[in-house]
């Protein structure tokens, strides 16, 4: 007789649904959020917690479908039929399970939840795969008091739903209410077949509020991305403190426009949010360092930067490696902001990375954050507000890979 051991484990799939139209924001499953597209932060979260066997996307657009294979993950193209408004998550995931006979568990997970952790999806993978629940679905405590509805015209007076008004709890006293929150479904290949995400043996999973986040409902966009920076998942290692910034010059410090007069003298232009962004950076205790393919001395001898600077270098990454280790810093510790095919393996070097808005693709796709500035008009500012973003989630990210180690032994069900 086989043993558990020597069965195969049944093939658990990540599942985003990802539709191209939108009645709110155009493509609103990648536009950036803190410098990420939309569906980036979960997809990140599902590779990272490495108990997927594989990472999909279902989506019926072309730029949706390059996004989702930059990061890591395998692309469906869902049919006409289920790309209507009308369609439901439940007949999209169907038709996805028609065409991959080999998936036996979906976790289908929403794009629109981009404070979702590995940690999260490491428990409920366990609540599946260990203590055999059919399926999980994620909850959110609430401490909200409800309240009848009193339609305009109805004769009656509202009535209270969880609560006695005689005795009303303090917060402290009242364990509150689940709700469900959307972040994620996981359900067996057999629930779904008959037309339930939710059924069988069923758990919830209950996620930390802060963690709770869905744009649909929840927040606008600029509150969003506070609540991203601020408990977002950013990767498998842990941030450190920034230490040196390495910007290029022309497409970054200026939008790369050389003006060249009468009697040939070249002039640049700069945005002066871009100087005091530098300042900052020195006055945080961060080296910043100018790197450009030309001769550009004279114009940097002018903005008065006081800034380490390497000129007509014609191996950009040579020089920052040499910096790198002339500092003797870790790759972890150093940030570069580039715009042009020649950053691109530096953006991939550096611990953080980014790139103003009108970069080049090649650098967009190598960067880790892309700013909403254009060169010379405020992206080094930019960049550097989320360098001081970041470095505040130094100690958190440390807590976080805590959660993950932990997470396989603790399943977090109920």
């Amino acid at each position: 007789m086989e043993t558990d051991e020597a069965q195969p484990r049944a093939h658990l799939a990540a599942l985003v649904l990802a539709r191209g139209g939108s009645k709110g924001i155009p493509l609103k499953n990648i536009k950036l959020l803190a410098g990420v597209p939309l569906i980036g932060w979960v997809l990140r979260a599902a590779i990272d917690a490495g108990v997927f066997h594989s990472v999909w996307v279902s989506t019926d657009h072309d730029e949706i479908e390059k996004v989702a294979k930059q990061f890591g993950a395998q692309v469906h193209r869902r049919s006409p039929e289920v790309s209507q408004d009308s369609s439901t998550s439940l007949e999209t995931i169907r038709e996805f399970l028609n065409h991959h006979h080999e998936v036996d568990i979906v976790g289908n997970i929403q794009a629109t939840s981009p404070c979702l952790h590995p940690s999260d999806l490491i428990k409920v993978a366990n609540l599946i795969q260990k203590e055999g629940f059919d399926s999980v679905f994620s909850v959110v405590r609430r401490h909200q008091f409800r309240w009848s509805e009193v339609k305009k015209g109805e004769n009656k007076m509202t009535e209270p739903q969880n609560l006695n008004p005689a005795k009303r709890y303090r917060r402290q006293d009242w364990p509150g209410e689940l709700y469900e929150n959307g972040s994620f479904y996981f359900a067996k290949r057999h629930l779904i077949e008959k037309g339930y995400l939710q059924g069988g043996k069923m758990a919830y999973y209950e996620m930390r509020a802060e963690h709770s986040v869905d744009i649909d409902i929840d927040i606008d966009w600029p509150i969003a991305e506070q609540r991203v920076l601020s408990f977002g998942y950013f990767g498998k290692d842990p941030l450190k403190e920034v230490k040196l910034l390495v910007c290029s010059v022309d497409g970054c410090l200026t939008n790369g426009r050389i003006y060249v007069t009468e009697d040939h003298k070249e002039m640049v232009s700069y945005d002066y949010r871009d100087i005091v962004g530098i300042n900052l950076l020195k006055k945080r205790g961060i080296q910043v360092r100018l790197i450009s393919e030309r001769d550009c001395s004279k114009s940097l001898s002018a903005m008065q930067l006081g800034c380490i600077a390497e000129v007509n270098a014609t191996n950009k990454l040579q020089v920052l490696e040499n910096w790198q280790k002339d500092i003797g810093l870790s790759w972890k510790e150093v940030a570069y902001l580039g715009n042009e095919e020649s950053d691109v393996e530096c953006l991939k070097k550096a611990g953080m990375s980014g790139v103003p808005a009108d970069a080049c693709a090649l650098a967009q796709k190598a960067a880790g954050y892309i700013c909403k500035s254009s060169g010379g008009c405020g992206a080094v500012r930019e960049f550097a507000e989320h360098i001081f973003l970041l470095l505040e989630k130094v100690n958190s990210a440390r807590k976080q890979m805590e959660e993950v180690n932990s997470a396989g032994e603790d399943t977090g069900g109920k």
